[in-house]
């Protein structure tokens, strides 16, 4: 099959592609522009209709769309941008697909949610976005459903690798810049390491497209790896692993703090928890294990440097 992939230079998107390269043939898509690259302007879709020549030309049995505006807080005053990238790029995508019966997958966010449920979220629950940012993923999911096309989107959380801009590698920057560090203590959610989330992806279309056009195997999906916590939580696993594989020579000092400590220009949900039992039953999915997988990422960090 032909495969194509947008935002192929994110952290996810370079995770992605040796997991879709065994599917088919796969072209990347992204704002970079060089030697044999295509070029499609992430930031700039004024005209929607230069998508739709690429798709023309491309013609991909399969879209999967990792291009996003992950900006939580910088969406606040730039809600055009991420509207433009998160909702007008999916529902362009997702236009075509209808027309040409294609299939396309996309990935959305645990921050559709309002944070104020005590237990975790299903594909059920009523959206309620605190902000622009979920604002604009909300109505990219709702363009894609509008369309009708074949489409899997996967709602994700708290995504992380060793290479992009994400927490784990914000933790280590400032565990090696200062002695103590004041971590946020009342958000809750499930790390996921974008390895694990490309992996799901890749069992998600193999699986889908074996199946042909089952309804059951269409929708709103969500994936996370398998364990809740605290960003104060993630922070003490991701140094006491650090120590273990020798990225860091020292465990800085932590304090557990609320929210209110660190304003913010967007406001995060408390509990943004995914419940992924439909994605478990419907594609025969168990998700990874926090620990393992932060184990495998910060060691190869080690192997890489």
């Amino acid at each position: 099959m032909n495969i194509l992939l947008t935002g192929a230079a994110g952290q996810l998107g370079q995770e992605l592609l040796p997991q879709l390269q065994q599917l088919g043939s796969v072209t990347q898509v992204d704002r970079a522009v060089g030697p044999g690259k295509q070029e499609i302007l992430m930031q700039d879709l004024g005209e929607l209709n230069r998508v739709e020549i690429l798709l023309n030309r491309m013609r991909p049995d399969i879209i999967v769309n990792a291009a996003a505006y992950t900006a939580v807080d910088l969406a606040e005053d730039n809600a055009e941008t991420a509207f433009r990238s998160n909702a007008e790029l999916p529902g362009c995508l997702a236009r075509w697909s209808e027309r040409n019966g294609r299939l396309l997958l996309h990935y959305s966010t645990d921050y559709v949610f309002g944070g104020d449920a005590s237990r975790p979220y299903t594909e059920q629950d009523p959206a309620g976005p605190l902000g622009v940012y979920g604002e604009s993923k909300l109505a990219g999911e709702r363009l894609i459903t509008a369309s009708k096309c074949r489409h899997i989107i996967l709602r994700t959380s708290w995504v992380y690798s060793g290479h992009g801009n994400n927490f784990v590698l914000t933790m280590l920057r400032l565990a090696r810049e200062r002695p103590s560090l004041s971590i946020v203590c009342d958000q809750r959610g499930c790390p996921t390491w974008a390895r694990n989330l490309a992996a799901v992806t890749q069992k998600v279309i193999s699986r889908s497209s074996s199946n042909g056009s089952e309804p059951g195997m269409q929708g709103i999906f969500h994936y996370c790896d398998g364990e809740a916590v605290t960003w104060f939580e993630f922070a003490q696993a991701i140094f006491s692993t650090a120590m273990q594989v020798g990225l860091l020579q020292r465990m800085p000092e932590m304090t557990a703090v609320q929210s209110s400590a660190f304003p913010q220009k967007a406001r995060r949900p408390l509990n943004s928890v995914l419940d992924t039992s439909k994605i478990c039953k419907t594609f025969r999915i168990e998700p990874a294990g926090l620990e393992q997988a932060l184990q495998t990422c910060l060691q190869e960090m080690v192997e890489n440097e």
